[in-house]
C-alpha cells in the first residue's frame, strides 16, 4: 500500500522529492516541485489578482472553445520535463494542444502556451524559477501578467529553446499571441474591472525588472 502524506511538516524541505512523492501527498498546502524541491505556493491570492485571472480565463476560452487546443486553469497539474520527473508546477493558466499529454492528473510534458499573473507572494518565483523552467521544458510562449502596472511581457520559444521577450505591452497597446496569432485584445480591455492596486505592496521582482535582466 503507498504511504501517504497528510502533513507537509513530516517532509523535509531541504531534501529533493519526484513524481511518486508528490502523488502520495495528501496535506492541504498547495506546493509545486522545481527540479525537486518544494516551493510552497502563496497564501489565497488578492481580489485583484482573481478578477485578472477570471479577465484572462474569459479571453482565452473565447477562443480556444472552437479549437482543438484545452484551456486549463489552476489548480492544475503540470508536470514538466517527464523524463527527470522532478518538477510540477501549476499555472494560473495554460493550453495544451496535445492531446497525448492529457489524462486524469493533469498535462505531462510543456503546455503550448502559459500565463501567470504576478502578485507580491509570487513574483520572484515566477520570474526566475518558473521561467527557466519553462523555458527547459519547451513551453513555445509564456506570458508574464502585471496586473499592478496593467502590463503584459510575451516570452516566445525561438529555434535554439531560447524565451525571446517581446516588447513590453501595457494600456492603449494590443496584445497578439505569436503562436496563435487570432488570439488579440487591447491591454485595457483584459485589466477591464480589476481594482486599481496603487495601495498593494508592489512586487518584488516585476514584469520590467525581467525586461532589465535580459
Amino acid at each position: 500500500m503507498p504511504k501517504y502524506v497528510d502533513d507537509i511538516n513530516d517532509l523535509d524541505l531541504s531534501k529533493t522529492y519526484s513524481y511518486a512523492d508528490y502523488l502520495l501527498w495528501r496535506f492541504k498546502e498547495r506546493v509545486e516541485l522545481f527540479k525537486g524541491k518544494i516551493f510552497k505556493m502563496s497564501p489565497a491570492p488578492s481580489a485583484s489578482h482573481q478578477r485578472t485571472v477570471l479577465s484572462f480565463t474569459r479571453f482565452l476560452d473565447n477562443y480556444f472553445q472552437n479549437e482543438e487546443c484545452e484551456l486549463f486553469v489552476a489548480p492544475f497539474d503540470v508536470f514538466l520535463l517527464p523524463k527527470e520527473k522532478s518538477s510540477v508546477v501549476q499555472p494560473d493558466l495554460c493550453v495544451i494542444c496535445d492531446a497525448t499529454k492529457l489524462d486524469e492528473r493533469g498535462c505531462h510534458g510543456a503546455p503550448d502556451l502559459v500565463i501567470e499573473v504576478l502578485s507580491k507572494g509570487n513574483s520572484k518565483k515566477e520570474i526566475q524559477n518558473k521561467y527557466d523552467l519553462y523555458e527547459e521544458a519547451g513551453v513555445r510562449e509564456y506570458w508574464i501578467v502585471d496586473y499592478m502596472r496593467r502590463t503584459v511581457l510575451i516570452h516566445v520559444l525561438n529555434e535554439k529553446g531560447t524565451f525571446v521577450p517581446q516588447r513590453l505591452r501595457t494600456e492603449g497597446d494590443h496584445i497578439t499571441s505569436t503562436i496563435f496569432p487570432k488570439l488579440s485584445s487591447p491591454v485595457d480591455e483584459l485589466f477591464i474591472g480589476v481594482t486599481d492596486s496603487l495601495n498593494e505592496p508592489e512586487a518584488e521582482y516585476t514584469t520590467q525588472n525581467r525586461v532589465n535582466r535580459l
